[in-house]
């Protein structure tokens, strides 16, 4: 089966092409340096024809709020046309757990605008909104920091692996059509301060993480129940604590 991945060369979408590689499917691994832009429309017609599924784990290259809505939106529209003319069966997305409650962040009007657009268009789709990764510890830790202060808030989070946010995206975009959301997360909660916490401490990194309830994440508010799953979601295996062994061996 031809299988069009775009964002496909990136930190997700490399893995989920050799999934689907390494079970001998067509894959196009799609991205403007192959000639592929989801925003200029260039390459699109010829990528996605014959191809009966199209995931989509680009993401924006300014998150800026005017610069990220017009990316996803824009992206949205001329990936949906093109599949549309091109018959495609199933559209697979990753979207981020929460988008929906952090509206007060552009980069998730953005996001939920994105999930509107593929609802809206009649190709039978699946969205899947993931945790933040445990890739993406080290940003939320920089974001935080002032001098070798890490000012953090205790929010719950269930961060998960991005190897396990792939093979997920791997075995949706080979199921039927879900036409919903799935939540994806890691093993286990964990509060955002002791997540970064013990990264520093992994990394040998002599930052100071202070616990402050009023800290922001991104510059928004958030709760125990902004970043984490709603009931029953699907559970990437991998444990934070067995990554950054892995990771700092």
């Amino acid at each position: 089966m031809k299988i069009v991945v775009i964002g496909g060369t990136g930190l997700i979408g490399a893995k989920v092409v050799k999934h689907l590689r390494d079970k001998d499917h067509e894959v196009v691994a799609a991205s403007p340096s192959k000639g592929i832009n989801a925003v200029t429309g260039e390459g699109l017609a010829q990528a996605l024809a014959g191809a009966r599924v199209a995931v989509d784990v680009a993401n924006a290259p300014s998150w800026e709020d005017k610069a990220v809505l017009a990316f996803f939106e824009t992206s949205s529209r001329n990936l949906l046309a093109a599949e549309a003319a091109a018959g495609i069966r199933h559209h697979v997305a990753l979207s981020v757990v929460g988008t929906d409650r952090l509206l007060a962040s552009g980069y998730f009007r953005a996001k939920l605008a994105q999930e509107n657009l593929i609802k809206a268009s009649p190709i039978p789709y699946t969205l899947v909104r993931a945790t933040q990764f445990f890739e993406f510890v080290s940003g939320i830790a920089q974001a935080a920091t002032e001098g070798q202060t890490v000012r953090l808030p205790p929010a719950l989070m269930q961060p998960i692996a991005s190897d396990d946010v792939a093979a997920v995206m791997a075995a949706v975009a080979l199921a039927e059509p879900f036409n919903g959301t799935v939540d994806l997360a890691g093993p286990e909660p964990i509060r955002q301060d002791d997540l970064v916490r013990q990264f520093l401490n992994a990394t040998g990194d002599t930052r100071t993480v202070v616990t402050d309830p009023n800290a922001l994440y991104f510059g928004i508010a958030v709760n125990d129940q902004s970043l984490t799953p709603g009931a029953h979601p699907r559970l990437g295996p991998t444990r934070f604590a067995d990554w950054l062994k892995h990771q700092h061996q």
